[in-house]
């Protein structure tokens, strides 16, 4: 079975106290939803290491924010420090996303695209895609979804056109007006 998960990390003991906001937005850049997780104070940093750099994508201060967009298979979670420069760009490959009495989630197909700002990508968790099927927790036309939408997002990402990393701040920036 998929793994549910849901944007305002509710099960994450790690965060001591958040703010969390949840928006609809429509325009011709993008149609989906929006939120945003301020992790006022954790218990613990969170740092992760690619290649030879070590990158620290929870600690107080720090702002998720994660895109829903509509008809996509994909999430992205854009990681802000706590002067407001992206650290990552987290996309999660889902098989669907939407919202229900918990607020935005989506049912993770394992896959996952790290960005980082100095243009790097990373497509990780492969192998976990791989169990998943051989377990019987996804069927083979998800595992099929999974490889084509991360091939996609690859493709646009070398070619610079996935153009919703480009929205990451004025999507931060509306819903920080929205929560003062």
């Amino acid at each position: 079975m998929m793994k549910r998960k849901y944007g305002n990390r509710s099960d994450w003991s790690r965060i001591l106290k958040r703010q969390y906001i949840f928006k609809d937005t429509f325009s011709e850049q993008f149609t989906g939803g929006i939120s945003l997780l301020h992790l006022v104070e954790i218990g613990e940093p969170l740092w992760v290491n690619y290649d030879s750099q070590k990158i620290c994508i929870v600690d107080d201060g720090y702002m998720w924010l994660q895109q829903y967009p509509n008809e996509e298979n994909y999430t992205v979670t854009t990681m802000f420090n706590h002067n407001g420069e992206v650290v990552q760009w987290y996309i999660d490959i889902c098989y669907k996303h939407g919202v229900d009495y918990n607020g935005p989630w989506w049912d993770d197909l394992f896959l996952d695209i790290i960005v980082l700002p100095s243009g790097d990508y990373y497509l990780i968790d492969e192998d976990e895609l791989e169990e998943a099927l051989l377990k019987g927790q996804i069927n083979y036309q998800q595992y099929n979804q999974a490889k084509q939408t991360a091939d996609k997002i690859m493709g646009e990402l070398k070619e610079n056109k996935f153009d919703i990393l480009k929205q990451s701040n004025a999507h931060k920036n509306l819903l920080l007006e929205l929560l003062e």
